[in-house]
């Protein structure tokens, strides 16, 4: 019995959520007796293999050839597929992340199954998988069973799963994977990535999320937010309605529409919580909110709220941060 981890690897690193997974993986395999082989693709591989070496796999599969240097979600599937196939995996796990979600769809489509989405929590029941996933944008769980039979495709939310402590002494086989397509074969690839510059941190990988709303009043105020961010070593976020009135770039926007994160700690500023955002946000640990408006929604589901102007109470946050972190 096998368990397949996906390993996104972006410019020749393995993504954070990637070795969540990997880990959760390896709990589970070690619960089970059973093996856990990690599937890498792209163009080098080196040093994220390394990476994901130390996660305690059992095998590295390796496809680095010049066709996945590139990201195309017909190459990285066929890869995946292969994989399934050569490991005869009766699980798949996969980051619910932007590629994953697409790569783990279109190879669960190969063996004409669907994918567990997004989860949140997963157990074994006898020989089928038990997950918990949000709906309705996270104002209620559903609890989602897999169908007997192989494989079963997962994909888990980042920030959920914990990463385990990693070991340097960890020597997994590695190997090359030989997949079955040629170049003719793939008909959309991705030409060329244009990144924004970001002092913070990469949002839905960060542990700590600093967003503004219209609170802030416009565009001039939002350095507020990524002062604080930038104090907490957080990841700064956005509303929708900020990102639509051109305030800051869609690339921040947390919401149903936005970027799904899963923060141990949130911090809504400004933000009156319209349903479309707590989609993106409501299973953050602990989540604050800085509001004038003492009826907002978003302190219904906050842990902490603060019944102010953001654009007081921000300056004076930052300040006490600072002074926390040079003692």
């Amino acid at each position: 019995m096998e368990i397949v981890v996906f390993i996104e690897v972006r410019d020749g690193v393995a993504k954070k959520s990637s070795l969540e997974a990997a880990s959760e993986a390896r709990r589970r395999a070690d619960q089970h007796g059973w093996k856990v082989a990690a599937l890498l693709v792209g163009s080098p591989l080196e040093e994220a293999a390394a990476k994901v070496a130390s996660y305690k796999p059992d095998r590295i599969l390796l496809a680095d050839d010049a066709l996945f240097a590139s990201y195309s979600s017909q190459s990285y599937s066929a890869a995946l597929a292969e994989a399934v196939r050569q490991e005869n995996a009766h699980t798949v796990f996969v980051s619910a992340t932007t590629m994953g979600k697409e790569v783990a769809a279109r190879t669960a489509a190969k063996f004409q199954t669907s994918v567990l989405a997004d989860v949140v929590s997963i157990e074994r029941d006898g020989n089928t998988w038990k997950t918990r996933r949000p709906v309705y944008s996270g104002k209620a769980y559903a609890e989602v069973q897999s169908k007997e039979g192989a494989p079963v495709f997962i994909t888990l939310r980042p920030n959920v799963f914990s990463a385990g402590a990693p070991d340097p002494k960890a020597k997994p086989e590695a190997s090359k994977l030989s997949v079955p397509i040629q170049p003719q074969d793939v008909k959309e690839r991705v030409v060329e990535t244009h990144k924004a510059v970001s002092e913070t941190v990469e949002l839905t990988e960060a542990e700590i999320v600093v967003s503004g709303g219209r609170g802030l009043k416009g565009p001039e105020n939002f350095h507020l937010v990524g002062d604080l961010a930038k104090a907490l070593g957080a990841a700064m976020g956005a509303s929708r309605a900020v990102v639509d009135a051109g305030w800051i770039d869609h690339q921040f926007q947390v919401g149903q529409t936005g970027k799904v994160v899963s923060p141990v700690l949130y911090i809504a500023c400004g933000i009156s919580g319209a349903i479309q955002h707590l989609a993106g946000m409501s299973s953050s640990k602990y989540i604050v909110a800085i509001n004038k408006d003492p009826d907002a929604p978003i302190f219904k589901i906050a842990d902490y709220g603060i019944v102010g102007d953001a654009l007081q109470i921000l300056p004076l946050l930052t300040e006490e941060v600072k002074k926390l972190k040079s003692e």
